[in-house]
């Protein structure tokens, strides 16, 4: 059987990837990253801070951790907006106590209903990143451009009226982007996204837009409520992770060690023990920098 002549002739055949979103690079071949004061391992947790409508609207798709049962669903709308009030405030102070500061992945409708909690966010000194509109705010492919364009624009408006600045970040619900968003997003004046999650250092589009890969299977979601392991599995999984990192990054260069975080899961009473622990032993590794997603922006863009 002779192989269809048109099979070589595939338009995208070549080295490296099938698309121009950037250019194509294996991690042992790019320039080390050097974090500051010597660290090897950029630690950056990222809250998603987030309001569910109580009906969603599956366009272009449901976003996980959404209503599931017959509407209303008060069973997970108020696990979510427990969250939102209690578990993210515990969470808030588990972060003073250790001492560091996170990004907060935040819905513009936070802004809007709940001023308050970005105010004690931003005098906290931690950064916020813009998570679109609300959890019905997804993106896909299927939504027409002018949609996205105004989903984006409206969920940066939404907080830069109570942070009194722009974000500089964004994070797309469950990761998902168009493929027009990274041009929307340097549009919009963002200037990073942790959407991709497929390296463990910074990486820039071809559009300048730069990425911090937030790593799925390292998030609470994905570890607690997917895989039903227990808190302490999460912290040793964390614990293991870094410690991996640390040993490359003092042979290859900085890694990154994202931690994304869910307020009503980690946030729940018999997990925080455990989540403070993680975060002191990481604070006490020599090879630590806790980093919120500017920090590793502005450092790795310095390097450039």
């Amino acid at each position: 059987m002779s192989l269809d002549p048109s099979y070589l002739e595939y338009p995208r055949r070549r080295l490296g990837y099938d698309h121009d979103l950037y250019a194509y690079s294996a991690l042992p071949t790019r320039k080390p990253l050097a974090w500051p004061n010597g660290k090897g391992v950029a630690t950056c947790i990222v809250v998603s801070l987030e309001w569910f409508p109580i009906t969603p609207s599956d366009t272009p798709f449901r976003a996980p951790g959404h209503m599931q049962t017959a509407y209303p669903d008060y069973r997970h709308y108020t696990a979510r907006e427990y969250g939102t009030r209690i578990g993210f405030y515990r969470l808030l102070d588990a972060f003073a106590k250790a001492g560091v500061q996170v990004s907060v992945a935040t819905n513009g409708a936070i802004a809007q209903r709940y001023p308050s909690v970005i105010r004690d966010i931003v005098d906290a000194g931690h950064e916020i990143i813009a998570h679109s509109t609300d959890m019905n705010g997804t993106i896909a492919s299927t939504l027409p451009v002018d949609d996205e364009r105004a989903l984006i624009r409206d969920s940066i408006a939404a907080l830069s009226d109570v942070m009194g600045k722009a974000p500089r970040g964004w994070h797309s619900i469950a990761r998902s982007q168009s493929f027009a968003t990274p041009d929307l997003l340097v549009e919009a004046g963002i200037e990073y996204c942790c959407d991709w999650a497929n390296d463990e250092v910074p990486w820039t589009f071809a559009n300048g837009l730069v990425n911090l890969p937030l790593n799925h299977e390292l998030s609470d979601r994905q570890i607690l409520n997917v895989q039903q392991q227990s808190v302490d599995s999460y912290a040793e999984q964390m614990l293991d992770a870094h410690d991996w990192l640390a040993a490359e990054a003092a042979q290859q260069g900085g890694r990154m060690l994202p931690l994304h975080l869910t307020p009503y899961i980690i946030g729940l009473p018999y997990r925080m023990d455990a989540f403070e622990r993680l975060l002191a032993d990481l604070k006490a590794r020599p090879a630590t920098w806790f980093a919120r997603g500017c920090d590793i922006l502005d450092s790795y863009r310095s390097q450039m």
